[in-house]
C-alpha cells in the first residue's frame, strides 16, 4: 500500500527551510569456530550501518551534516523534528521488532526441525492480528499500549493451536503437519480478520495500513510497550539454546542428554508468542523475516543454536531496517510499507527453500 509519508507532512506544516549440532558443536570444523566471532562482529557493524541509514535517509532528503548535528542537538527545527520525532522512534522500533522476528524464526525452525517454519507461515502473526482486530472492533481499543495484551494472547493461542494440530497423538510433532496446520489456521484467521474489518468501516480505516505492516507510525510509547516482552522472549531463547542443540538429533537423543523436552518446547512456544505478539502489535504482521534470516545465520555459523539465535538477533533487524529504507526511497516522495518490501524479498527465498531436495527437516 502506497501513501505519503509523515516526513512530508512535517515539511508541509513547517514550510521550506535550509538546513546461530550438538550440545557443544564438537564435530564442527575448527575454521568455523574462528569465523563465528568475526562474522558476528561484521553483522553488528552492518546493523550499525543500517541504524545510521535509517536515521539519515527518508522520503524527504536532508543534508547528512544537518542530520548528524540535530541528532545530538535538538533545536526543534524541521530537520530536528523529522529526525527526533519520526526517524529515531521508527528506527528503534524497527530494531526491537526485528530482533524479535529473527529470534522467533530461529526458535520456530529449531523447535520443529523444519526449515520452512516461520511465525508468519505458522499463523502466529495472524493470531495476533485477529486478536487486535477483535479488540479494536468489539472493545474500542485503539493504541498499541492498549491492544498489546490482545496481540500476545492471540499469538499464544495460535502457537498452541498449530502445535496441537501438528502433533500425531503422543508422538513427536511432525514438521509437515505443522506447516499444513499453520496454513489452515492462517486461512481461518485471515478470513476472520478481513471479515471483521470489512464489516466495520471504522476498524477498516484504522487497521488498513497497520495490516500491511509499517514502521512509519512508530513512537517511543510503542517502544516502551513492546520492548519488555520482546526482551523476555529473547532471554527465554538464550536459556533454551543449549537444550535445542541436544534435541537436534531428535527428542529421544535430547532426553538421553538430560533435556526436559516438554519444558523446552513450552518455553520456546512462550518465547515465540511473546516476541511475535509484541512485534505485531507495534508494526503489524511482518512475514518472511523470521523465515529467511535463520538460514543465512546457519550458513555463516553452522547448526549451533546458540550462535544461530545470536546471529538472527542481529541480522533480522538489519534486514528490516534496510527494507524500510528501501520502502521510503523507491517511490519517494511517497512510501512503500516495510511489509510489502519484506514480502517481495521473502517470497523468492521461500520458493527456493521449497525447491530444495531436503525440504522440511533441518
Amino acid at each position: 500500500m502506497i501513501r505519503l509519508p509523515a516526513e512530508q507532512a512535517v515539511s508541509a506544516a513547517r514550510g521550506p527551510t535550509s538546513a546461530e549440532g550438538s550440545r557443544g558443536g564438537s564435530a564442527e570444523q575448527p575454521a568455523r569456530h574462528a569465523v563465528r566471532p568475526l562474522g558476528f562482529a561484521a553483522a553488528v557493524a552492518l546493523l550499525a550501518a543500517g541504524l545510521l541509514l535509517s536515521i539519515a535517509l527518508g522520503a524527504k532528503q536532508l543534508p547528512l551534516a544537518d542530520v548528524w548535528h540535530v541528532l545530538w542537538h535538538d533545536d526543534r527545527s524541521e530537520t530536528a523534528v523529522i529526525v527526533h520525532d519520526l526517524r529515531v522512534p521508527r528506527t528503534l522500533v524497527g530494531l526491537v521488532v526485528g530482533v524479535g522476528l529473527g529470534v522467533a524464526g530461529a526458535l520456530a525452525q529449531a523447535l520443529t526441525r523444519n526449515s520452512l517454519a516461520d511465525p508468519g507461515l505458522l499463523g502466529v502473526n495472524l493470531g495476533a492480528s485477529a486478536a487486535v482486530v477483535a479488540a479494536v472492533s468489539f472493545l474500542g481499543v485503539t493504541t498499541p499500549a492498549g491492544y498489546i495484551w490482545f496481540a500476545l494472547a492471540g499469538a499464544g493461542v495460535a502457537s498452541v493451536a498449530v502445535y496441537v494440530l501438528g502433533a500425531t497423538g503422543r508422538a513427536a510433532v511432525a514438521p509437515e503437519r505443522l506447516i499444513v496446520a499453520g496454513a489452515a489456521l492462517s486461512a481461518v484467521l485471515g478470513a476472520f480478520t478481513y471479515g471483521v474489518a470489512f464489516l466495520d468501516h471504522e476498524t477498516f480505516d484504522r487497521l488498513r495500513f497497520w495490516d500491511v505492516a509499517a514502521l512509519d507510525r512508530a513512537d517511543l510509547g510503542q517502544l516502551g510497550a513492546v520492548t519488555p516482552f520482546i526482551g523476555a522472549g529473547v532471554l527465554l531463547a538464550a536459556v533454551i539454546a543449549s537444550a535445542l542443540n541436544a534435541m537436534a538429533m531428535g527428542e529421544d537423543a535430547g532426553r538421553g542428554l538430560g533435556v526436559h523436552v516438554v519444558r523446552t518446547r513450552a518455553l520456546g512456544v512462550l518465547a515465540i508468542a511473546l516476541m511475535c505478539g509484541a512485534g505485531t502489535a507495534a508494526a503489524g504482521p511482518i512475514t518472511f523475516v523470521g523465515l529467511a534470516v535463520p538460514h543465512v545465520a546457519r550458513v555463516i555459523c553452522g547448526p549451533d543454536q546458540r550462535w544461530v539465535i545470536a546471529y538472527s538477533a542481529v541480522l533480522a533487524p538489519t534486514l528490516l531496517l534496510l527494507a524500510d529504507v528501501v520502502g521510503r526511497l523507491i517511490i519517494a516522495p511517497a512510501e512503500l510499507e516495510v511489509g510489502v518490501v519484506t514480502a517481495l524479498v521473502g517470497a523468492p527465498v521461500f520458493i527456493v527453500l521449497c525447491r530444495r531436495a531436503r525440504l522440511g527437516r533441518l
